[in-house]
């Protein structure tokens, strides 16, 4: 999402209206981004007033308004991976469910649980990119700094990330034809 640049230097300034509006304007990318990593909602909640809080309290320290969102989902990012820390959960990181609510076949519905559980057997960071990547149409330069990685290495896990999940989902598949073969 692209923001006024001088409503973010406003921002950096001081100016609190300023950061109201543009935390406002975010807080829906930042809620569902909690949600995807600690699959709960009290706890993505939770999560997102982290976030707005070290926001608050570090807006100052931003030194380029162009990446006020890319820095913002980053502290987001890690507020979540340290709340799944500290409860010492392992969470498939997917939007599916969310989408699963407004979808209306049954196949799709199969699709995409599939694709989630193949998400689940993913890395964080693969999990992560692709997240970024797919489902918040970042651009492999943003998700570079909000995963504080060279691009070369955002496009390796991309690609990795990819062929993990097809693999995945090539047994699921290929099980399926096998059944409807015999």
């Amino acid at each position: 999402m692209q923001h006024d640049e001088d409503m973010i230097a406003a921002a950096i300034r001081g100016d609190r209206l300023a950061l109201q509006k543009l935390l406002k304007l975010e807080k829906e990318k930042l809620y569902r981004m909690a949600y995807t990593y600690v699959k709960n909602e009290d706890e993505a909640l939770e999560v997102f007033q982290q976030t707005v809080l070290q926001a608050i309290e570090s807006i100052h320290q931003l030194k380029n308004p162009a990446y006020f969102s890319t820095w913002l989902t980053r502290i987001c990012i890690n507020k979540a991976l340290t709340a799944l820390k500290k409860n010492k959960k392992l969470v498939v990181m997917d939007k599916v469910e969310e989408q699963v609510l407004e979808m209306d076949s049954s196949a799709d519905i199969a699709q995409q649980l599939d694709v989630a559980n193949a998400l689940g057997l993913l890395s964080e960071k693969y999990k992560t990119a692709l997240m970024l990547r797919y489902y918040q149409d970042f651009s492999v330069k943003q998700i570079a700094e909000v995963m504080n990685c060279a691009e070369g290495s955002v496009k390796t896990l991309i690609h990795r990330g990819l062929a993990l999940l097809k693999k995945n989902l090539k047994g699921v598949y290929a099980d399926e034809r096998q059944r409807d073969f015999n």
